[in-house]
Parts: structure tokens; C-alpha cells; sequence
């Protein structure tokens, strides 16, 4: 089997979803392009602000597309190619762009609210708090995970105690990023220009950011990096999406779009062999199959953080109906198919089916690194694209979840209609306030390091996606559309990620007993996981009873 074939496949299969699937879940659900989105009726600056098809679709890729789609694929591959392949196949078509574009679908019609919010109109007051809790202890593991891994990126010296310079290099264009989106997005504002000379200007200033990062790079240690993150969070947290998230995205997704498409050239240019078994074994490593294959490919097949991008930011975004489409669906499915580019990568580097030394993301980079080499780009120049690509992966999900995290901070204490907000419950709804609240507890979880929150934040994040896809469902029946096709997709994601999460409890009873327990590190993933698995059967409960029981009727906000 060779990587272009595969590849290839891939290819088809994500056009003939989009253009069959997708459009057909279109049709059958409805869609109004002469309807005034949230983003029109609603504008305020700061959170909802219309932007362009492509922008918004910009931010949707950017904030989704994190280190899940790279990662997760080349762990997986230890089970063999074969399944990795059909999982990124299967659940990116009927799990992960389904839940996504609903997700956005849902949000838009219901005047741009969070999927707490819509919990609250469709299941009820307790279905929305016990939701909304759990979205925020699930952002707070995602900002610690993303926030260590870019620290260790940015850092300017390797363990070795030799200078990491494609690391400074990026940690330098990455701060340009943050002033440059800013500017540029008072210059989209300000001067509303077409999408062609906003391209113009985009690549313009991206390739300046480069030669001025490469020329200056930052070397600070790991410990200062994740200072400045979590300050880059908060400013990210509180300033219009239109100043410097969408403006960000937007200069981000060339980078993004170019690593997918540099990957998808690379392999059919070098056209490499697969290197690794279709199949090696339902256990592999003291590992099963089930339900870790699940569970290790997230963002690339299904991921529950995606609902919250989509509901919580891009739907405050689109300006009109249509526009759900691409951003909803075509985004997941172009994550997905760079799942599958880093799945060929890292195969077709395996020798005689072992993969190479290195994390997952050395693997990519390295042989991205080499296909860009081919193209005549210099390996230094390589090292730092790359560098910087793996970087934006992190750097744009960062900043999304830090905002969802404030969001559902405020949402968590916002009042249903009729009632009254007390004193606390107004300094907890206050952006600031819950800003830094979600930032500070986010910061003492980093510490512990990004290897020991990444189990429970794979887990946590796809049942986050089962309880997400049960919430649809009961949407789409209580507006009288039709929801049968997210019953398989949610009812599989509950019981992957609920055993796999037995199993990690299990786990961390057995270190107990073994006295090889920490607290600091296993006590608090305990209590996250058990914390987490009550509120989950809980929102099921409430959702479920809703689903079974509701009546089917057209909500009147949609009116």
C-alpha cells in the first residue's frame, strides 16, 4: 500500500460527504439565506460581529484544528493503519462534522446562544448548569494541556541545554501575530476591503512576520512562555472578536491550510510507502482497541470542544445562513483529512512497522520539514515553518477556549429569565472577573504538565462530544426535524468515553493501592474523572427523559 492511494481515498471520500451528506443534512433541516443571522441582528462589536464566509470559516478550522488531528492519528497507528484510517473515515463524516455543523446549525437559529444555553431551552434549567459546569472544567483542562505544550514549543533552549532555535523563532512570530492581527483587523474594520485585496494584504504581512521572527527570535525559558500565554488568553478573552481573534484566525488559517496542502503535495510527490501493518492486533502494548482508538483520534473523527467553537464564537460570526455549511461541516472534514496526511506520514516512516523515535509531532514535523525541503526551501527556513505551523495549531485553540471558558464561566451564573441575579452571581457573570477566575485555575493545572492532563482531556473531550450530540437530538425533535441520524453517533461516543474512563479510574485505584499514587498529579484526575462521569450521567438523564418523553414542536424563536 502506498501513501498516495490512501490519501487520495481520503480526498473522495470528504468531497463526496460535502457535496452528498452535508448538503443533504442541509435540505432535510432548512436553511434561510434570506434570514437575519445573530451576527446581524445582534451586533455589538465584541461578540457578535458579521465577517465573511472564508473569516469565519477561518476561525472555525483554527480554533478546532489543534494538536488532536496530528497526534492522535500517529498514536493510533500502533494498532495499524487500517483502523486509524477508518475511524478518521467513518466518524469525521457521520460523527465529527455532523455534531459540528448541527452544533452551528442549532446556535444560529436560536439567536447565536452556547450549547448550555440551548441545553436550558430545550431540556431545562438543571440540564443547562450541569452542562455549562462541565464545559468549563473541560476548557480549564484544554487551556493547561495546549498552554504546557506551547510553553515547551516557544522555549528557547532544548533539554539538551543547546539553543531551540526554530522555537524562538516561532515564539517570535507568534507575538508579531498578535500585534499584526490587531492591526489588521482595525484595517478590515476601518476600510472594508474586498476579499481579494485582504488576501493580497494578508500573505503580505505573513511573509513579513516571517523574515522578522527568523531575524529575531525570543529565547526565553519554558516557565516565562507560559506566562505570557496565559496573558495573551486573558487579552484574547475580553478584546471584540473582530480586533484580534477573527483578524488572527484569518492570518493563521494560511499557515494551516498550507501545511494540509503541503502535506497532501508531499505525499504525492514522494508518493511513499506504508511502512506499517493494515492491522496489528485488537491489543497492542497492554493497550485494547476499544476504547482507546476512539479515544486517542479525537479532533480528527469527533471532538466535543469543536460544538463549543461552533455555538460559542463561529455562530456569533456567520452573516448569513449559507455560510453554515462550509464552516460547519467543510471544516471538520479538511481537519480531517490532515488526519489522515499525518497517519501516512508517520507510517510511511516506520521501519519494518515500528514508528520512529520521537513524539508525534516531532514525527510530522520532521517529514513535513523534508517535503517543503524538495520544494528548494532550506531547512532552516523549513524547520522554522514548521515549527511555526505546529505552534498556530496550538495558538489558535488557545485563545478560542479561553473565551469559551469565560463564557461559560458567566453563562454558569447568569440568570433564567424571571429571576434576579445577586451580588455574587453579578461578579461572577462580570467578563473580567470570570476571565481571570478561569485562567488562574487553568494555570495551577498546567503546572502539573501537559502528559499528565492529556489522558483525561481525551477522554473528557469526547464525552463532552456524546453529551453534545444527545443535546442536537433533542433539539432537532423538539423543532420537529428530523435527529435520527445522531442516535448512532451519540449513544457510540457515550459508552467509548465512559469506559474509558472507568478504566482510568481503575487505573488510579490500582496506583493507590500500589502506593505509587501522587496527588498532585493521579489524586487530581481522580477527582476531575469522577467529577466528570457523575455530570455526564446526570446531563444524559436530563436529556435523555427529554428525547424520550418531549413533545415535538417548533420553538418559538425560530418563528
Amino acid at each position: 500500500m502506498n501513501g498516495l492511494t490512501l490519501v487520495g481515498l481520503a480526498i473522495v471520500v470528504f468531497a463526496a460527504a460535502y457535496a452528498g451528506y452535508g448538503r443533504w443534512l442541509v435540505k432535510t433541516w432548512g436553511i434561510d439565506p434570506r434570514a437575519k443571522t445573530p451576527a446581524v441582528e445582534f451586533e455589538d462589536g465584541q461578540d457578535y460581529a458579521p465577517a465573511s464566509r472564508f473569516t469565519v470559516f477561518s476561525h472555525q478550522f483554527s480554533s478546532i484544528t489543534g494538536a488532536g488531528p496530528v497526534t492522535g492519528p500517529i498514536i493510533a497507528a500502533m494498532f495499524g493503519w487500517a483502523p486509524a484510517l477508518l475511524w478518521l473515515l467513518i466518524g469525521g463524516v457521520f460523527f465529527g462534522a455532523v455534531q459540528d455543523f448541527t452544533a452551528l446549525y442549532a446556535s444560529v437559529k436560536n439567536k447565536g446562544k452556547s450549547m448550555g444555553m440551548l441545553i436550558e431551552q430545550y431540556v431545562g434549567k438543571t440540564g443547562r448548569r450541569l452542562f455549562l459546569l462541565f464545559c468549563w472544567l473541560f476548557t480549564l483542562l484544554v487551556l493547561a494541556a495546549f498552554a504546557d505544550i506551547l510553553a515547551n514549543t516557544f522555549s528557547g533552549m532544548t533539554k539538551a541545554g543547546t539553543p531551540n532555535v526554530p522555537g524562538a523563532q516561532a515564539a517570535s512570530i507568534s507575538m508579531l501575530y498578535i500585534f499584526v492581527a490587531m492591526g489588521f483587523g482595525w484595517y478590515i474594520r476601518r476600510f472594508n476591503p474586498t476579499g481579494a485585496v485582504k488576501f493580497v494584504v494578508a500573505v503580505v504581512l505573513v511573509i513579513a512576520m516571517f523574515a522578522v521572527g527568523m531575524q529575531f527570535p525570543l529565547y526565553f525559558d519554558a516557565q516565562t512562555w507560559r506566562y505570557v500565554t496565559f496573558g495573551y488568553c486573558f487579552i484574547a478573552s475580553v478584546l471584540p472578536m473582530w480586533l484580534l481573534m477573527e483578524p488572527r484566525d484569518y492570518l493563521s488559517s494560511f499557515l494551516l491550510l498550507g501545511m494540509v496542502a503541503g502535506g497532501v503535495i508531499g505525499v504525492v510527490v514522494a508518493n511513499p510507502s506504508i511502512n506499517m501493518p493494515a492491522f496489528v492486533g485488537f491489543e497492542v502494548n497492554g493497550q485494547s482497541l476499544f476504547p482507546i482508538l476512539f479515544i486517542t483520534i479525537a479532533c480528527g473523527a469527533v471532538s466535543g470542544f469543536h460544538s463549543l467553537v461552533s455555538s460559542g464564537t463561529s455562530s456569533k460570526a456567520v452573516a448569513n445562513e449559507t455560510d453554515m455549511l462550509p464552516v460547519g461541516y467543510g471544516s471538520m472534514l479538511v481537519e480531517s483529512l490532515l488526519g489522515v496526511v499525518a497517519l501516512v506520514i508517520a507510517c510511511a516512516a516506520a521501519s519494518n512497522g515500528v514508528l520512529p523515535k520521537g513524539t508525534p509531532f516531532q514525527i510530522f514535523a520532521g517529514s513535513i520539514s523534508n517535503f517543503f525541503q524538495m520544494f528548494g526551501l532550506p531547512a532552516g527556513v523549513s524547520a522554522c515553518v514548521i515549527t511555526m505551523c505546529v505552534s498556530a495549531l496550538a495558538m489558535t485553540t488557545i485563545d478560542s477556549v479561553a473565551r469559551i471558558g469565560r463564557m461559560s464561566f458567566q453563562e454558569l451564573f447568569t440568570p433564567s429569565e424571571g429571576e434576579t441575579a445577586g451580588a455574587a452571581a453579578k461578579l461572577c457573570m462580570d467578563k473580567y472577573f470570570s476571565t481571570i477566575i478561569t485562567l488562574v485555575l487553568a494555570f495551577i493545572l498546567c503546572l502539573a504538565g501537559y502528559m499528565n492532563i492529556w489522558p483525561l482531556f481525551g477522554a473528557a473531550n469526547q464525552l463532552l462530544s456524546a453529551l453534545v450530540l444527545i443535546s442536537l437530538a433533542v433539539f432537532l425533535r423538539t423543532t420537529g426535524r428530523q435527529g435520527w441520524m445522531l442516535y448512532i453517533p451519540m449513544t457510540f461516543m457515550f459508552l467509548v468515553t465512559m469506559t474509558a474512563l472507568v478504566m482510568s479510574v481503575a487505573g488510579i485505584v490500582t496506583k493507590l493501592q500500589a502506593g505509587s499514587f501522587v496527588f498532585m498529579v493521579d489524586g487530581l484526575q481522580l477527582v476531575l474523572a469522577v467529577a466528570l462521569m457523575t455530570l455526564a450521567v446526570l446531563v444524559v438523564k436530563h436529556c435523555g427523559k427529554e428525547l424520550v418523553t418531549g413533545k415535538a414542536e417548533i420553538a418559538e424563536t425560530e418563528a
